[in-house]
């Protein structure tokens, strides 16, 4: 076969998905030359001062941040596997508004509730994961798949926090992930042009 005939050429397939993981380098990046300084600055999530303007900054960009290379590609491989197949689905726009929202939640809940100093995708994997199961359900059928995430993912984080006392992990972080994708989820099939409904797919 001659290659040279095949033509090929890279594909921007999924925008809000590459994005999310340059943004992520970049801010793993910054992480590591300032040893951990941007982290607190820009890229983690924790309670501060109602009128420092990074705190509302960072109720979304903690999602950006991660602690080392390990904490990211372990999150990014769940989101290249998943991330493109959701977005195909319901649109970029949609997606990046899923995004934001899950961050947000998972911040407030966190200021309010708990206080820690919290970063990383993980939450937004858990509700991609979640989320990525609702693909195929037809109405009055639930899917096996969905179930075993339940079983696998779930159960596994309520065991680590609740039985186990496990806090080294943001275990309540992955839940609320996974609460988001199962929320969005049944408003898709609700509203399958878009949950949105001001903003196309």
């Amino acid at each position: 076969m001659n290659l040279t005939n095949l033509n090929l050429k890279f594909d921007y397939n999924s925008p809000v998905i590459i994005s999310y993981l340059g943004l992520s380098l970049i801010a793993w990046l910054f992480n590591t030359i300032t040893n951990g300084k941007s982290n607190k600055l820009l890229f983690s999530n924790y309670r501060s001062s109602p009128f420092n303007p990074f705190t509302y900054i960072r109720l979304f960009t903690h999602s950006i941040g991660h602690k080392d290379w390990n904490h990211l590609v372990s999150n990014f491989l769940y989101i290249l596997l998943i991330g493109p197949i959701i977005e195909e689905k319901y649109g970029s726009i949609n997606l990046l508004c899923i995004l934001l929202c899950t961050s947000l939640v998972i911040a407030v809940i966190n200021i309010i509730f708990h206080n820690y100093c919290i970063t990383g995708a993980s939450g937004n994997v858990y509700m991609l994961i979640v989320l990525s199961s609702f693909s195929n359900l037809s109405e009055g059928k639930i899917p096996i798949t969905l179930v075993l995430i339940f079983l696998f993912y779930i159960t596994t984080e309520i065991k680590d926090t609740v039985i186990e006392g496990n806090k080294k992990v943001y275990h309540d972080g992955h839940l609320i992930g996974a609460l988001c994708g199962l929320i969005f989820g049944f408003l898709f099939l609700k509203y399958p042009q878009g949950i949105f409904s001001i903003i196309p797919k």
